[in-house]
């Protein structure tokens, strides 16, 4: 089986998986959080070199406070879990996205986690956290701005990949496959200019039900594709 390199999954549909099983939505998000970590070993497992998971957008600020309060409050609890975890299985851990509207206690946590798993050669964890794609371009843009106006980059010599050293994900390979899981259709302003020429799957699953075997089917999936990167391979 081929492996994809970089694995991207938008974890969906907590929610509605504890709503079915007549549970509170938070129970959904702490069972949901309890698989990143089974799905962390797994991906490892099967070879896979980098795993990216969007765990709280920008945009989850909008729902209602008591569910955003029991959302930072599980961070905080699986920030302490990441770390034992990423220490058992030499994980190397990375928050992208916008983390200064979070609490300075997040913030530490996040540093924390970061420094201690610094030099682990086991697998690239990438939480995305108070993270929107459109945020991360325009703060990428303002900092490149900010850095012409002070004479350290010229504004001819800005490329593509000038740009990309200034994104949460610099010197992160970009994703080969990107799953979403509980049936939804749509990328919710998930890594827009990196997913350019991944390939998507979508699963019914709900993110708490998600397993190594759901996990194979996508990869099993990213293999019947053909990669072009908008070029054309020759008939052989």
């Amino acid at each position: 089986m081929n492996v994809p390199q970089h694995v991207a999954i938008i974890l969906d549909g907590n929610g509605r998986w504890a709503k079915a099983k007549g549970m509170p939505r938070n129970y959904g998000h702490a069972q949901g959080s309890k698989n990143v970590e089974k799905i962390c070993e797994e991906a490892w497992r099967l070879g896979i070199k980098y795993l990216t998971v969007y765990a709280f957008s920008t945009e989850n600020w909008n729902r209602p406070k008591d569910e955003v309060d029991a959302l930072m409050k599980l961070l905080r609890n699986y920030m302490k879990t990441c770390l034992k975890t990423a220490a058992k299985n030499d994980m190397k851990i990375r928050v992208i996205g916008d983390k200064t509207r979070l609490d300075e206690d997040i913030r530490l946590r996040i540093d924390e986690l970061e420094k201690a798993t610094v030099n682990n050669g086991g697998l690239n964890f990438q939480i995305a956290i108070n993270y929107g794609s459109r945020d991360e371009i325009v703060r990428a843009v303002r900092h490149i701005a900010q850095d012409c106006a002070d004479g350290r980059i010229q504004p001819d010599a800005i490329d593509e990949s000038v740009l990309e050293s200034y994104l949460d994900t610099h010197d992160i390979p970009d994703p080969d496959l990107m799953i979403r899981t509980s049936g939804e259709l749509r990328l919710s302003n998930y890594l827009l200019w990196q997913l350019a020429y991944s390939e998507f799957y979508f699963t019914d699953v709900p993110w708490p039900d998600f397993t190594k075997e759901e996990l194979i089917k996508a990869i099993e999936q990213y293999n019947s594709r053909d990669r072009r990167y908008g070029g054309v391979k020759e008939d052989r």
